[in-house]
């Protein structure tokens, strides 16, 4: 089974980051955020090799169990392991990332009305939660100038922090005198508000959350390619793939503490992994 430390070392070996010369064949023109799952998906399936669309499709296959829609996270679901969604940024000025209706993610819950049922039913024997990374990339001039890999536990607090918030909205806007509201899995939504009864307003939430780059620049020090991984998950990690990271010349990885994101009082035991640029 694939997993992060082993997608880490295969971008880190890459001679280029330039996407354009990657995927110029195969990604239609400007299209970025396309390109950028792409070269996730090739991280972590390690088919940057592979040029035979058949063969690198069968991989994928085997690789991961999901992958993905563009309207509900995650972009995609290693079979057995994390669920990984890809945020792409074009400013290096930029300070959030956008997330839609969708808020941040600690862990990935086989019961959230946010996922598709296909998601929920994509591995044989079930799921019920997995750890999600979000994967940021920011892309200028068609070159992955930065990189970072995160995980939702030690980037957003647990569900019920967001779920307070929405519901507060939902349930005030719901008690709104003379307007009839219907049954929907946004925040709300009016039908027929107007005299032909032809007109509807949806009320959605539009998350967004600041870009990793800013929340953990205390430890990055402006590093551009980077992973922040929890001790507890560092460790679960086969012993073969953490030694692979370790050994491989030009990756550096330190210990660090970190805001626990459900109570900034308490800090949080992580690693910290710079590869391919070291500043």
């Amino acid at each position: 089974m694939s997993n992060l430390l082993e997608a880490i070392v295969r971008i880190h070996n890459l001679k280029s980051l330039a996407i354009e010369d990657i995927y110029k064949s195969k990604i239609r023109a400007n299209n970025m955020g396309e390109a950028l799952e792409n070269f996730i998906s090739d991280a972590f399936a390690d088919t940057f090799e592979i040029t035979n669309e058949e063969q690198k499709i069968v991989k994928y296959s085997n690789t991961f169990s999901y992958t993905g829609s563009q309207n509900t996270p995650p972009d995609l679901i290693i079979d057995g392991g994390d669920a990984i969604e890809i945020k792409k940024v074009e400013n290096m000025k930029a300070t959030s990332i956008a997330l839609n209706s969708s808020y941040p993610k600690n862990k990935l819950d086989a019961d959230s009305h946010m996922i598709s049922e296909k998601c929920k039913n994509c591995e044989k024997n079930g799921w019920k939660e997995k750890d999600i990374i979000y994967s940021v990339g920011v892309i200028i001039d068609k070159y992955l100038k930065s990189l970072c890999f995160i995980y939702g536990e030690d980037y957003a607090a647990t569900s019920d922090i967001y779920e307070r918030i929405k519901y507060a909205i939902k349930n005030g806007i719901n008690e709104i005198q003379d307007i009839k509201f219907s049954e929907t899995k946004e925040i709300g939504r009016i039908n027929k508000i107007d005299p032909l009864k032809i007109t509807n307003l949806r009320i959605r939430g539009m998350w967004e959350i600041k870009i990793p780059f800013k929340v953990f620049n205390y430890i990055t020090k402006e590093q551009k390619y980077f992973a922040i991984i929890n001790i507890k998950k560092y460790n679960s990690f086969p012993e073969k793939s953490r030694k692979l990271i370790e050994n491989t010349k030009g990756i550096i990885i330190t210990d660090h503490k970190i805001k626990d994101p459900n109570n900034p009082a308490k800090l949080k035991d992580v690693k910290l992994i710079c590869f391919k640029e070291i500043l």
